[in-house]
Parts: C-alpha cells; sequence; structure tokens
C-alpha cells in the first residue's frame, strides 16, 4: 500500500502525504498549545483562573485558520479527484469490463475477446481503463498497491484506471461487506512484460482444446450433460453455469469462463492453490469450503470427480 505502482496510485498517494504532512503540523501546534497551558497555568495557591466573556479576534483567528488549511488541502485534492476521473486515452490504453459477483470477478477484456475469472492479467507500463459494475450485491474493487478502492454497486458503472510499473503478482480484495464469504471474495493482478502479455493474449483466444485421454474425454462429457439428463444427483450439470470455449453445450454463464482454467494459479475467488488436491476437496463439496458459495454440492461419485480433475486439467 505504501509502495505505489504506477502514475495513478502515485497521484493518489502523493495526495495522502500532503493530507498527512498537514494533519501532522496541526498535530503538533494543538498539542503543543495545549501543553504550554497546562503547565503554564497550572494550578497554584490563590491563584484564581481569568474569568471573561468573548474574545472576537480569537474566535476570527480559530475559524479564518481551519479555513485556510482546508481551503489549502481541496486545491489538490480536487486536482487528484479530476485527474483520476479522467478516462485514459491512446492506442496502447487497455479496456476491461469488470464484474463483481458473489463471490468472485468476472473480467471481459472487450477489445481483446477474453473472458476470465479472479486473475486480472494486463501489461506493465499500460494504462487499464477498468468499467466495474455490480451483478448481485454491493462490492468493492480494492488493489492497495495499484490504486484506490471504487464502489461496485448492480446496476451503475464505476470507472478506475490501473498501471503496473513492473513484473509481478498484486493482491487485492472486496472491500465491502458482501455475504457470507466476503472475507473469501480475492483477485490478483498479474502484471507482465508486453512482450509475456501479448503471448497470454495470444493462448487466451484460443479454444479450449479436445481431451486426448479417455478419462479426461468422459470428464467432457460429464461437464455438459452430468450423470443423466444434464443433472448430477445434487443439480445441473456443469455447463448449466460455466462455459468453455471450443466444447459443445458448454455455455453457461453465471459462474466463472473456464476456457482456460488449467492457466491459472488459484480458483474458487483466488482462496485456493489451483492444484489436484485442492480440485477434488472443492468438487466434493464446493459450499463446505467456501461458505456461501453459490456452486451447490452436485453428489459426485469419486469417479466422477476423477473425470471432471482430468478434464479440467487439459484447459491449459
Amino acid at each position: 500500500m505504501l509502495q505505489p505502482q504506477g502514475e495513478f496510485a502515485r497521484k493518489a498517494d502523493a495526495l495522502w502525504d500532503i493530507t498527512f504532512a498537514i494533519a501532522i503540523a496541526v498535530f503538533v501546534v494543538v498539542q503543543g498549545l495545549l501543553l504550554y497551558a497546562i503547565f503554564r497555568y497550572r494550578h497554584k495557591p490563590g491563584r484564581e483562573a481569568a474569568q471573561f466573556h468573548g474574545n472576537t479576534r480569537l474566535e476570527i483567528a480559530m475559524t479564518i485558520i481551519p479555513a485556510l488549511i482546508l481551503l489549502g488541502l481541496a486545491v489538490p485534492t480536487v486536482a487528484t479527484v479530476f485527474d483520476l476521473a479522467a478516462e485514459p486515452t491512446g492506442a496502447d490504453v487497455i479496456h476491461i469490463s469488470v464484474e463483481g459477483r458473489q463471490f468472485w470477478w468476472r473480467y471481459d477484456y472487450t477489445d481483446l475477446d477474453i473472458v476470465t475469472a479472479n486473475e486480472l492479467h494486463i501489461p506493465t507500463g499500460q494504462p487499464i481503463d477498468l468499467s466495474i459494475e455490480g451483478y448481485d450485491v454491493n462490492h468493492s474493487f480494492w488493489v492497495p498497491r495499484l490504486g484506490g478502492t471504487q464502489d461496485v454497486v448492480p446496476g451503475r458503472t464505476s470507472r478506475l484506471t490501473l498501471e503496473a510499473d513492473d513484473p509481478g503478482t498484486y493482491l487485492g480484495q472486496c472491500k465491502e461487506f458482501c455475504g457470507l464469504s466476503h472475507s473469501n471474495m480475492n483477485l490478483r493482478v498479474i502484471a507482465h512484460d508486453p512482450g509475456d502479455f501479448e503471448q497470454w493474449v495470444s493462448d487466451q483466444q484460443e479454444p479450449a482444446a479436445a481431451p486426448s485421454d479417455s478419462l479426461a474425454a468422459e470428464g467432457a462429457e460429464l461437464f455438459v450433460n452430468g450423470a443423466a439428463d444434464a443433472q448430477f444427483a445434487g443439480g445441473p450439470s456443469c455447463a448449466s453455469c460455466h462455459a468453455i470455449e471450443g466444447l459443445d453445450g458448454a455455455v453457461g454463464i453465471i459462474g466463472p469462463n473456464l476456457t482456460h482454467f488449467a492457466a491459472r494459479n488459484t480458483f474458487a475467488g483466488a482462496i485456493f492453490q489451483n492444484n489436484e488436491s485442492n480440485l477434488r476437496a472443492w468438487l466434493a463439496n464446493p459450499p463446505e469450503r467456501k461458505p456461501g458459495s453459490q456452486m451447490p454440492n452436485l453428489q459426485l461419485t469419486t469417479g466422477q470427480i476423477d473425470a471432471l480433475v482430468a478434464y479440467l486439467q487439459t484447459l491449459e
């Protein structure tokens, strides 16, 4: 948080520095005067406090000085607010539509035809224009080192601009209570060198490859059709909620797009590492692993979990 990345985060940080410096100066002056009054006019035998009513000069000074301080602070504040609210322009701007859902993030790269979840990939040194909206309840998008907090409200589109100077993973969090798993609604911003980002875009634009082994192929069939009639024992098939480009019938829009699921480092609101052990535990009982999860316990058998895990791990 105290090591801002990018022009936009540094502008907010510079405003914080000014505000904090003024607050420290006011604190020192006020506390100094208080201590002076305590010791200078402390009680002594035979001394009585002087009584007076009204002091026009003092009252005017106590009104004008705070007003001048606030006016001085308002100038950089208003300038920074307008700077951060300005929509970035230029051929290098990347536009991403962000949707907050219980309890995960959906990212639609509108100019690149890519839809993914929870892990936001960006190039370094380029402004990222986020259009943010809530799907169900209020959320709040916050990546401390890359910028300020932005409220996420259903039916209202808000904007936020991010930029990263250096490659790396920047952690974020939903900052407004949004339900039972609010604390499990994490996010990651993964900044790449421009060349690596272009490769990531190229990979993401490819459809999912058809599985080459029989167990993964069985998993793909289960993903679309369930155990029977697009149902499992505990609910509908995976494809009723999730989309996978290149897999016929997998066109759901309720849950995250899983086209390149295996290429992600985390899943389920970026709270679990994407490995076989965690994936098995998740498929066995999502609400137990993440309270409030919108994904039900499908009551999958061990064989069904084996097949689905085998298929999901091919989606690189």
